[in-house]
């Protein structure tokens, strides 16, 4: 059993994250998780569950909030019309 590092609840069915910079988590649930690891947008603070877009020093949520603070280059995914 695992103790949660967000909510200190221990669980029998947490499991362990290490993130790509080697700081390893033990949680109990994804929400959990996502309050700890999940980068946050540099404009609006939204927590990051997808890509996002980046450049050289901030990731951001979308390329909306990237162009708010004068990022250029950026764009979401963008498909055809039907």
């Amino acid at each position: 059993m695992g103790k949660c590092a967000t909510c200190g609840n221990e669980y029998d069915e947490s499991f362990e994250v290490t993130t790509a910079s080697g700081e390893h988590h033990v949680f109990d649930s994804i929400e959990c998780a996502v309050s700890v690891i999940a980068p946050v947008c540099v404009n609006c603070g939204t927590r990051i569950l997808g890509h996002g877009v980046q450049n050289e020093q901030h990731i951001f949520c979308c390329a909306h909030c990237a162009h708010e603070v004068g990022v250029t280059g950026v764009s979401d995914r963008v498909t055809s019309g039907s």
